[in-house]
């Protein structure tokens, strides 16, 4: 064992104190994902003596490129199966337990208690706001990362008198405010480790302490381990706790609404028509149905313009059908058109996902 972490022990604020102490540590690790990754391997590598991974979710092969992690031949696996055995490979001394399912009030208090230290690596909104209520119930530090295109940030919650995530964020933001639940903004004690990769700059910004009317860690709370247990934090951040449960939207009648299959006849029976992909430009450019038209949603509006001169160019009042990822941007769009007098616009219902599925097996769907 010393020989192993010889080059901790080298580190004068550090030694060989500092190592046993670490190796009789335990660590919770949520989320087995973009950041559970590099942080569980970092922490088996190091030497902790109990590592817990929790996720409920299975290997896929578009996670490769940023869950590390994993391999391709665990791809369908769990992801606690997958993260261990190579947590396993680095360091075959440490003990590693495996949580394959999500963590919820339901579970959370029994597998949270066990840890001495909890990782909130996840990427949604409610499940941060119930692992840091866990957190200051049974009076754990909260370590919370989050990232996001080319950014980061990474704080520590409910330690040494350091605020709770509901300190600075008593109520969730609008979901519309956030690309994704995760990056509405990770705040916490002490300091906020801010990251931007393109622009190689980082600062570290001073923040208060734990807010004295907090209904979670405020001297007054009454929020106890029941309170917990019922609290819906779907319903509170008005999200859901992964992507695989979220909802599709439903902004449009089934008059403005097309399948696949139906698009598909269109193509084959030659109907007169522009295919309008509103998605970003760099996503048109990883995959698209040829030919098709691409102003994005955020630009849709003042490009209006170009796509009347389109329109003019197919003849006497050709179809106008609007594409995107899933179905949901497209329905914003024909909205959006309908309301600017393009009464034909009609959505793909569940976009270049459903055409891969439905109609092109063999369509590189991302």
């Amino acid at each position: 064992m010393i020989y192993r972490y010889s080059r901790h022990l080298l580190l004068p604020d550090f030694g060989v104190e500092g190592q046993r102490k670490l190796s009789q540590s335990s660590i919770l690790v949520v989320g087995a994902g973009g950041l559970g990754s590099p942080v569980a391997l970092y922490l088996a590598a190091c030497g902790v003596g109990c590592l817990g991974i929790v996720d409920g979710d299975d290997v896929e092969l578009n996670n490769l490129h940023r869950q590390i992690i994993h391999k391709e031949s665990y791809v369908g696996q769990p992801k606690v199966k997958s993260a261990a055995d190579a947590c396993r490979e680095i360091n075959s001394s440490i003990k590693v337990v495996e949580h394959h399912h999500t963590l919820k009030p339901c579970n959370a208090l029994e597998i949270v208690q066990k840890y001495d230290i909890v990782v909130d690596a996840t990427d949604n909104l409610p499940t941060r706001y119930m692992i840091s209520d866990c957190c200051v119930l049974l009076k754990k530090p909260l370590v919370s990362g989050a990232a996001l295109g080319l950014e980061g940030q990474l704080t520590v919650y409910h330690h040494d008198g350091s605020p709770c995530y509901r300190c600075l964020f008593p109520s969730p933001p609008p979901v519309a405010a956030c690309q994704r639940c995760s990056d509405s903004g990770v705040l916490g004690v002490g300091r906020l480790l801010d990251y931007t990769v393109n622009a190689i700059h980082d600062h570290s910004v001073k923040l208060r302490g734990s807010s004295p009317d907090c209904t979670i860690c405020g001297k007054n709370s009454a929020f106890t381990e029941q309170d917990f247990q019922k609290f819906d934090y779907e319903n509170f951040t008005q999200s859901p706790m992964s992507d695989k449960t979220a909802p599709s939207v439903n902004l449009l009648p089934d008059s403005a609404r097309i399948t696949c299959r139906e698009y598909k006849k269109m193509v084959d029976n030659g109907e007169p028509h522009i295919l309008l992909d509103v998605r970003p430009m760099h996503h048109f450019q990883i995959a698209s149905i040829s030919p098709s038209l691409n102003i994005p949603l955020s630009v849709l509006e003042e490009k209006l313009p170009t796509l009347e001169i389109s329109l003019k160019k197919e003849g006497a009042a050709p179809a106008l059908v609007v594409l995107c990822r899933r179905g949901n941007d497209s329905q914003r769009a024909v909205r959006l058109l309908r309301e600017k007098g393009f009464a034909s616009a009609k959505d793909i219902i569940g976009g270049l996902q459903a055409w891969g599925q439905d109609v092109d097996p063999d369509f590189p769907v991302y």
